[in-house]
């Protein structure tokens, strides 16, 4: 009687195909790491020019050459009234075009994102030409439309202007949030007795409020360095990229390094507090 038959030992598969995989997984995540920094460097370099050069201790109205460090200008920012007047006409107008842009691009996000009605791709085709056009286009399409009714072009039509652009990327924005939403909170908000304004307060509006600070900062960001658009429809109100373009010509001032410095500090502190409070309300 034969005893028992002793199981084959089991058979190991190679490792060298595996290890082969997890160097190249290696190789392609360093070179995507490299790829990204570079990318990185080459869109932070003119900003960290601008920086540079507000410390330059030029000598004349020539800035485009380092000449000595220095820390005089950031005194001396009223130098230039009109820079300062220009600066706060951006900010003022940015300011008034987010607000307007922001109410509406919001109540357009939430119709577009919950609702179905007669004329939604029609309004859809429009928004998404609004984003899509060239500035040229749509800068020279508003000054026709300003001359046709005689309308003076001047600071307020430049907020008219702004905001026609910056609505669409609110809404855009504002309906990408809506369309997630869970419809069960709400609906639940309503079988405890809560109306339709407080549900909308009390529980839609503080879930989309991601969506409506970002369309929002999009829509600041996008208004106060905005040059073409405003260049068509601007008059003689001057703006900060208005300024700067006429003064090309005859020698930017590190005055205007500096209030780009500051715009800059300030966008990355808001991007920065954002980002902040959206992680502590997940």
């Amino acid at each position: 009687m034969s005893g028992p038959v002793s199981p084959a030992p089991a058979t190991r598969a190679p490792a060298a195909p595996a290890r082969a995989r997890r160097g190249r997984t290696r190789w392609g995540g360093r070179l995507l790491f490299g790829y990204t920094w570079l990318v990185l460097l080459w869109l932070f370099a003119p900003i960290a020019v601008m920086i540079v050069f507000g410390f330059n201790d030029i000598k004349s109205k020539s800035n485009v050459s380092w000449q000595g460090f220095t820390l005089k200008w950031w005194g001396r920012l009223g130098d230039y009234p009109e820079l300062t007047t220009a600066l706060w006409n951006s900010i003022t107008i940015a300011l008034l075009a987010t607000l307007v842009a922001t109410v509406l691009g919001t109540l357009m996000g939430i119709a577009l994102g919950r609702y179905r009605f007669g004329g939604q791709g029609a309004t859809n085709l429009v928004m998404f030409a609004a984003i899509s056009s060239p500035e040229l286009v749509m800068g020279t399409s508003l000054l026709s439309l300003f001359i046709s009714v005689g309308v003076q072009t001047g600071y307020w039509t430049v907020v008219i202007a702004h905001v026609l652009f910056s609505v669409s990327f609110v809404a855009v924005t504002v309906r990408a949030r809506v369309v997630g939403l869970d419809g069960s909170v709400e609906e639940a908000a309503r079988d405890l007795g809560a109306s339709t304004w407080v549900t909308f307060w009390r529980v839609t509006f503080p879930m989309i409020l991601p969506g409506v600070i970002s369309g929002a900062l999009l829509a600041f960001a996008l208004s106060i360095d905005d040059f073409v658009i405003t260049q068509f429809t601007s008059g003689t109100t001057t703006t900060f990229p208005l300024w700067i373009y006429g003064a090309v010509r005859i020698g930017v001032p590190p005055q205007v390094n500096i209030l780009g410095t500051l715009i800059f500090a300030v966008g990355v502190a808001i991007a920065v507090i954002n980002t902040v409070t959206s992680r502590r309300r997940t």
